[in-house]
């Protein structure tokens, strides 16, 4: 097995061999006497001695081999075991999953013992990937049908059916008369489809349950949604359902498989056999410094550069799929190729589309199956086609600047070559220094196999609420039995019982009566007898049939000036990172934000103010704190080879031969981490140092902190200190936040070192929960997640009586509501949204880590004040508010400025 970077070539299988006894995730072990990974491969024939014969002819006719992932998987489904399959995109993954499954239905037909209900319910992030799983499907059982009847066998026809909210009624009635064998869902359909009264009773059949894309999932409150729903089918059911998860590359795979197949009642993890195949296909990875010299060019060499880069890469392959990080620089990507290639007279403009989220679900199908048909030679996208969509042959994914983690990065650059032996070929084009320093180390760690951890939400109540309306509609329910059938997800294993409690009571209306807000019991329960059920009739199933699920639904907000005059709309992701003070822009002018009213945004506007926060920022992907501590980890090292005094030949040699990089761009590295040694006297930040450097401008003074640990865990720390500040000094304090660090401005104070040292010492381990808190009280990111976890609990409701609310009343609603239940200890809508915001929208627990490590002195805290100018790692913070680099002249300037102002400081100071 061989695996490419940069043109180098490794072997794969010498990786394996080191990795088996020093990787906490090695292949081979067994964890917990539960969770075992598969090492046993079956050679093809012996894989195809255990399927019926046609199937076995039909796959020799179809196939010259089994995959990897194949060969480990199906001898394991055969025999009835749960299994996770880990694998990239275009290895076969799907047909590991039902082959065996479809063998297995062939059997009970021979036997006739194949009756009408569901024995397998498919169930996929992506209504598209759905109807794509069907087509998929359907096909292969014609086939097998057609070569089992010139054997001379009589097979019985497998029926499958697609289940989503676009499924027409009639559809769903035929469902019912004539249930489908294999049932293609999606988490939503599948919760609502286990209490519709009369399809629930074709499901009580059923045997297997297939997650697809699990690594979507599980990192969600949709996964926690569907884990629920499997335990609640598996208990329905009344036996051991077989669970089959398909992932493309995630870790760590125990703690993935556990989130598939749950836990016994005696706390252990159910069985899983886990096969990992993350490294089965060749990998081609190279990263692109469209300039020799990124640091001094302005941006619109800049920006030409990167477009050539495109174009070339463009003209060499027959499909390329170009990843960008935000829905905007995709538009703006596109029509800039376009423009391109009509003036150049190269290509058709109108085979260059773009892909993602906002557009219409037709004009995303009709990109699909132009690209599946070879119709388009470019598609640029966000995140959009990173899941298992069939999009036929692509021959190179580019990447425009970072893809934030190792494990998304693999994910993008797996969609070229979609078979097997194909290579994927991935090229990232970089747009800055940190995105040089940031892409050439996770390209490395991508080789290494060190896989960012996936982080699947604990113990989400408003989910948890959802589904005991669900149980209800069931039947009555103990109280016991209940929590007991809850624990058994992995989502809610570690679940209190004063938490279930406390939700069961909100329901039913015993913890506070909310009637007078009209808040409503969904549930009745009986505290004395231990004993809970639905409350009403009809009522109570229609709320959950019409507001059931976990996607919130999102406004576009109407910014208005104090004045009263219109000025545009945006994104409601944008407004609930703004804080009051805070300067963004729109429609070319900076404006300053006020407060908030429903889908309405008071603001002012402010001529000549640096923005604080860019209006792309809610939709950036997020640096992960694995790859975070990776890039601090490289900085460190070249920094100490500098400190040892290693020649720039010895250092550029290494980073050559370890990061397989050209030399230009190894020599762009060297410089900036160079630059800013000597600009700090030694002082790099790094995963092991901190750097907090003080900088007047004019009547601000600006607190930059290099903490180099993602986004998210600076957003916390952020907030913290900022909240902490703002009170030690009685002044307002304006936050800047990026993935290497962030930003306090302050103004009309004499900032000592003194007042900086007592900030550190009050934010601590152990209070920054308490602190984050009071820091986020009143804030609108509390006051929006607050209604997204409201209409989860079904505590305010979109849809009632045929009437449907719109975003703007709801958020009224539930802002009256936030004041009411402020005041009850604990109300658990309120205590879940603190929790999402604290462990998923930030990341506490790696804050707390940081700041564990900083209180032990394993991360050192350095001071630096003084300097007329900020340091090189600085500017890109400093600089956060201006839009990104391939499309605005203004950042680009000001980022040239500062540069020239450091090499400035530095001559004179020599």
């Amino acid at each position: 097995m061989k695996q490419v970077v940069y043109g180098v070539t490794l072997d794969l299988k010498d990786l394996y061999i080191e990795t088996k006894e020093t990787e906490v995730e090695g292949m081979f072990k067994t964890v917990e006497d539960s969770l075992e990974y598969v090492h046993e491969q079956y050679t093809n024939e012996e894989v195809l001695s255990l399927l019926r014969p046609y199937v076995a002819e039909w796959f020799k006719r179809k196939y010259s081999s089994f995959t990897p992932a194949q060969l480990l998987a199906i001898p394991e489904i055969k025999k009835g075991n749960n299994v996770l399959i880990s694998s990239p995109t275009g290895t076969g993954k799907t047909l590991a999953a039902f082959l065996g499954i479809l063998d297995e239905l062939f059997k009970l037909g021979e036997e006739g013992k194949l009756e009408d209900h569901v024995y397998v319910v498919y169930v996929s992030p992506l209504r598209a990937l759905n109807n794509d799983m069907k087509r998929n499907l359907i096909e292969p059982l014609k086939e097998i049908s057609d070569v089992a009847r010139k054997l001379g066998y009589e097979i019985p026809e497998i029926r499958v059916a697609v289940r989503t909210s676009d499924t027409k009624p009639y559809e769903k009635q035929r469902m019912i008369k004539i249930p489908p064998h294999i049932l293609i869902t999606t988490p939503e359909s599948f919760s609502i489809a286990l209490v519709a009264p009369r399809f629930r009773e074709t499901l009580r059949n059923v045997k297997w349950v297939i997650v697809d894309e699990i690594h979507e999932l599980c990192s969600s409150k949709r996964g926690a949604h569907l884990s629920l729903a499997i335990e609640r089918l598996e208990n329905f059911v009344g036996h051991r359902l077989i669970r089959i998860g398909l992932s493309a590359t995630i870790a760590p795979l125990d703690e993935v498989a556990k989130f598939l197949v749950g836990f016994e009642d005696n706390g252990r993890p159910r069985k899983c056999k886990i096969v990992d195949a993350r490294f089965a296909k060749p990998f081609e990875i190279r990263v692109v410094s469209p300039l020799k010299n990124i640091a001094t060019a302005s941006a619109s060499e800049i920006s030409e550069a990167i477009y050539s880069t495109l174009k070339d890469i463009v003209l060499k392959h027959r499909t390329t799929l170009v990843f960008t990080n935000t829905r905007s620089a995709t538009e703006r990507v596109v029509f800039k190729l376009r423009k391109m290639f009509k003036e150049n007279n190269v290509l058709d403009a109108d085979k260059i589309e773009a892909h993602h989220s906002s557009l219409s679900r037709d004009l995303r199908l009709n990109v699909e199956e132009k690209l599946k048909r070879g119709e388009l030679k470019v598609v640029v996208c966000s995140t959009s086609l990173e899941l298992g969509i069939d999009i036929g042959y692509i021959d190179v994914v580019v990447l425009l600047s970072s893809p934030k983690s190792v494990s998304r990065l693999l994910q993008r650059i797996g969609r070229a070559g979609h078979k097997l032996s194909n290579v994927s070929k991935g090229i990232i084009v970089v747009v800055d220094r940190d995105d040089l320093v940031e892409c050439t180390v996770l390209a490395k760690a991508a080789l290494e196999r060190r896989i960012d951890n996936v982080r699947i939400p604990k113990n989400p109540l408003d989910v948890l609420a959802q589904h005991i309306v669900g149980m209800a509609l069931e039947r009555k329910w103990k109280v016991d039995e209940a929590f007991r059938l809850v624990r058994r997800s992995y989502n809610y294993h570690t679940l209190s019982f004063n938490d279930f409690m406390s939700v069961l009571k909100y329901l039913s209306g015993k913890l506070v009566n909310l009637e007078h807000q009209r808040v409503y019991a969904k549930i009745w329960l009986d505290e004395e007898e231990g004993v809970f059920g639905r409350k009403g009739r009809g009522k109570t199933r229609m709320i959950y049939y019409m507001n059931s699920g976990t996607i919130p639904d999102e406004a576009k907000i109407t910014v208005i000036s104090d004045n009263g005059k219109y000025i545009g709309t945006i994104d409601e992701q944008f407004l609930q990172i703004l804080l009051p003070g805070d300067i963004f822009v729109l429609g070319g002018r900076t404006y300053k934000f006020i407060r908030s009213y429903g889908s309405l945004a008071l603001v002012k506007p402010v001529e000549g103010e640096r923005p604080t926060v860019p209006t792309w920022f809610s939709e950036m992907l997020p640096l992960s704190y694995d790859s975070a501590l990776l890039v601090g980890e490289f900085r460190r090292k070249i920094a100490s080879m500098i400190d040892e005094g290693k020649s720039e030949g010895e250092i550029l040699r290494f980073i050559m031969e370890h990061y397989y990089v050209e030399e230009h761009v190894a020599k762009d590295i060297y410089k900036y981490i160079l630059e800013q040694y000597r600009f700090t006297q030694g002082i790099v930040p790094n995963d092991k140092l901190i750097l907090i450097e003080v900088f007047d401008e004019g009547s601000k003074i600006n607190i930059v902190f290099h903490t180099l640990f993602g986004r998210r865990v600076n957003d916390a720390l952020s907030r913290a200190y900022a909240y902490v500040l703002s009170n030690l000094a009685g002044s307002n304090v304006k936050v800047t936040v990026t993935d290497n660090g962030f930003m306090l401005t302050i103004t009309n104070i004499n900032l000592s070192q003194t007042i900086i040292t007592n900030l550190l010492s009050k934010v601590k381990s152990t209070n920054i929960d308490e602190i984050l808190r009071r820091a986020l009280k009143n804030t609108e990111l509390l006051k929006r997640r607050f209604r997204h976890c409201a209409q989860r609990s079904f505590m305010i409701l979109k849809r009632y009586m045929g009437r449907e609310k719109s975003v703007h009343r709801l958020q009224l609603n539930a802002q009256n509501l936030l004041k009411v239940v402020e005041e009850i200890k604990d109300f658990p809508v309120l205590k879940e949204t603190y929790r999402e915001i604290l462990e998923d929208f930030m990341d506490i627990k790696h804050a707390k880590e940081v700041l564990k490590k900083m209180e032990a002195g394993e991360i050192e805290v350095r001071i630096i004040t003084g300097k007329p100018v900020p340091s090189p790692f600085a500017h890109n913070i400093v600089l956060q508010g201006y839009s990104d680099v391939v499309l605005m002249e203004d950042r680009r300037a000001l980022l040239r400025k500062l540069y020239e102002r450091v090499l400035e400081y530095m001559r004179t100071t020599k």
